[in-house]
């Protein structure tokens, strides 16, 4: 695992001419749906998108996703808050769902890129927008994903100033 890990960059850069299977996307988002939530709540949907002019919109509308006009596919996590479970942890549960499908691209030779629309109202409104997403669902974020087109350096590293040990 601290392989996969370690390989997963944000890729901006794919190789337009390389789709995403369904079978592959259902990979992806088998993966999300196995993160933990709070009280196992599940508090997310998805949306899978192949179709070339709503990638092309979705890199036109949201100023940091513009890779989706490469991108095969994209993943939009739709948050829903749930009034019956804990307040405020499904922020934490559908980043711990988009963080399954990050590792699971690295799995499957694909790269992917976490672009954020919540908690931005400009962003949640236009991308609500695009797809329908009426309250109290929320767009969560934005996941492009295809073929690499580039290899990014590595970014991540162990600090161990920032750790403290409580023996």
């Amino acid at each position: 695992m601290t392989e996969a890990i370690a390989k997963r960059r944000s890729i901006r850069k794919y190789d337009p001419a390389k789709p995403v299977t369904k079978e592959q996307l259902n990979q992806l988002l088998e993966a999300a749906m196995l993160a933990p939530s709070a009280c196992n709540s599940r508090p997310w949907e998805f949306i899978a998108v192949t179709k070339r002019e709503i990638l092309d919109e979705i890199a036109r509308i949201h100023p940091y996703a513009k890779m989706c006009a490469s991108a095969a596919a994209a993943i939009i996590v739709v948050a829903l808050p749930q009034p019956d479970m804990p307040a405020g942890f499904f922020p934490q549960d559908c980043g711990a769902a988009t963080q399954n499908i990050l590792l699971e691209a690295v799995a499957q030779g694909l790269g992917a890129c976490w672009c954020g629309v919540y908690p931005r109202e400009e962003r949640m409104a236009e991308i609500a927008g695009l797809f329908d997403i009426k309250a109290p669902k929320l767009p969560f974020c934005v996941i492009a994903v295809g073929t690499p087109a580039e290899k990014p350096a590595q970014r991540g590293f162990f600090e161990e100033r920032k750790v403290t040990y409580i023996d």
